[in-house]
């Protein structure tokens, strides 16, 4: 079974990034690291975990989500034909969130998305489901493909969705890859998000 072609520059369907999943179980608690003998905060010197807050909709306002997602030991293997139709597949498959726009590196992902409707999964689910539909599809063994972990940064009021856009859409070009970041193959948007 063939898997279905995606224009990754001109495809695009209507999302709305308005509705977030909250449940009572999925409440985050604010951490406050434990007092020094002397007094003192404990104050980490280089946090190893991303921390990621649940997305909550606030006065009706959208959620949109920066992400950022590793391979393994940085492997370059994402930045191909085969790859990148094996990802946007899987976002396809994992609808539960919509990716909008997105940028694929050798060893690392960019994306923009939200969750699509109240009773979505939280982004780690969501994240680690798409991650597996790529690794069965890529023929890699389980686990062998990404980092665990990713980074995650929502939007706040004020931002803007255009201006991150055109910065991360440059990063094939300050790694050197290309001179015009148009002339990315690896790049696209699947659903418009409104800001």
């Amino acid at each position: 079974m063939s898997a279905p072609s995606h224009a990754s520059k001109g495809h695009s369907s209507e999302g709305h990034a308005s509705a977030c999943p909250q449940s009572e179980a999925q409440d985050v608690q604010k951490h406050v690291p434990p007092e020094a003998q002397d007094g003192q905060k404990h104050v980490p010197s280089e946090r190893r975990h991303p921390i990621h807050l649940v997305p909550r909709e606030v006065h009706n306002r959208p959620v949109i989500i920066f992400v950022t997602t590793c391979t393994a030991k940085r492997r370059q293997v994402l930045a191909s034909a085969s790859a990148h139709e094996a990802i946007l597949t899987a976002w396809c498959a994992a609808s539960t969130w919509l990716v909008g726009r997105y940028v694929i590196m050798p060893d690392h992902i960019h994306l923009f998305c939200a969750p699509n409707g109240l009773d979505a999964p939280s982004l780690g689910r969501w994240m680690r489901l798409w991650k597996s539909l790529v690794t069965r599809s890529m023929g890699e063994p389980s686990g062998a493909l990404w980092q665990r972990h990713h980074w995650d940064r929502r939007f706040r009021s004020g931002e803007n969705y255009g201006d991150k856009w055109e910065y991360v859409r440059s990063n094939p070009v300050r790694h050197g890859y290309i001179a015009d970041a148009d002339d990315w193959p690896y790049q696209g948007e699947l659903n418009v998000l409104r800001w």
